[in-house]
């Protein structure tokens, strides 16, 4: 895991943004929307600008995996997992068709390889957890009739092909879960571990949370338009001194500020010093939360602030950062893990790409 990738500041800013949830592998399962849905035919609508059209559907090999073959269908249901706007667009972008369709390949392998290799260790469904699996499944569609058109264009009219899938889906989830995911856990000794050993990745910088409001002429305006600049930059600076809070002082910004930051009420949430003018380092370091700096001329254009908040320098207590650490050290031994089953399996695999 790399120091740089863990975004500490996000921790200490704003402490209800966490890393993403951990990436598993995804089952391309028992997709409810029937493929013929998606297929692209004389019939169907273009795909919108800069997308290719979904891809015939035929049923050929795709690719064999110790014999066992997996179909373009497979294949267009995994890339529907991955891009399921595709569903909304008929198509799949075009300068990522390439790139989805090779992962949701690898993706499908994998599943395949888990599989085979859960029936190998002779795992096994107990009926009332297959049971309960089926009904849920059935329970996604609106009527009777839906889930039959479902059997008939999906699963060749079975129900036993259909319960075999699901069958197969539980087993995949059921090696993931022994081979993976139980062995990603982190203990809190870990994580205090690497907390001690990567002390810069929790320290953060002196920043500045603002709200800004700024009246800028263009550098080619003449001293009419200067001293108009001026004085509208007097007046907002006036009427913001008489506001009373952050609501008040960013109704403010969207009326008459113009930089950039007027349509999120001036908030430029939290800015590193090294990152801001002097002018208005100089300023923040003489004021309080809730204060608003004197009018300052930057070049050609005037602005003054809102200080919000300001943090100085420093490192986050471990009891701070520990639960969004656990995830991303999850995450990683997660991937880390899957990575390395994708390889074992491979190794004494015959796979073939059709």
């Amino acid at each position: 895991m790399k120091t740089t990738n863990y975004k500490l500041q996000i921790v200490m800013l704003a402490l209800a943004a966490m890393p993403a949830n951990l990436a598993q592998a995804q089952v391309a399962s028992h997709e409810a929307t029937p493929i013929k849905n998606m297929v692209a035919a004389n019939s169907a609508p273009a795909a919108s600008p800069g997308l290719s059209p979904v891809m015939q559907v035929s049923d050929k090999p795709v690719v064999r995996i110790n014999g066992t073959e997996l179909t373009d269908r497979d294949l267009l249901r995994e890339m529907l997992t991955i891009f399921p706007y595709a569903r909304q667009h008929n198509g799949f972008p075009k300068a990522e068709e390439e790139e989805i369709r090779t992962g949701a390949l690898k993706m499908i392998e994998f599943e395949e390889l888990v599989y085979q290799e859960a029936e190998r260790r002779k795992m096994t469904v107990p009926a009332a957890k297959l049971q309960s699996a089926e009904t849920a499944f059935r329970s996604q569609f609106p009527t009777p009739e839906a889930f039959d058109e479902y059997l008939k264009t999906e699963m060749q009219g079975s129900r036993q092909l259909l319960r075999k899938k699901i069958r197969r889906s539980l087993l995949v989830d059921a090696m993931l879960k022994a081979e993976i995911e139980d062995k990603s856990k982190v203990t809190l000794a870990e994580e205090r571990a690497y907390y001690d050993k990567h002390p810069e990745a929790f320290r953060y910088k002196e920043n500045f949370v603002i709200q800004t409001i700024s009246i800028m002429p263009s550098d080619k305006a003449n001293d009419a338009v200067k001293q108009d600049a001026r004085k509208r930059a007097e007046d907002a600076w006036t009427k913001a001194k008489a506001t009373k809070n952050y609501e008040e002082f960013g109704l403010l910004a969207e009326k008459v500020s113009e930089d950039d930051f007027h349509v999120n009420m001036g908030d430029h949430k939290a800015v590193d010093r090294d990152k801001l003018p002097p002018e208005i380092v100089k300023a923040a370091l003489a004021m309080k939360p809730g204060q608003v700096s004197d009018l300052l001329q930057l070049g050609n254009f005037y602005t003054f602030f809102r200080l919000n908040a300001h943090t100085p320098a420093g490192k986050a207590p471990f009891e701070l950062v520990k639960d969004p650490l656990r995830q991303e050290l999850q995450k990683e031994k997660y991937e880390r893990l899957r990575a390395g089953l994708d390889k074992k399996l491979r190794q004494n695999a015959k796979v073939q790409e059709l």
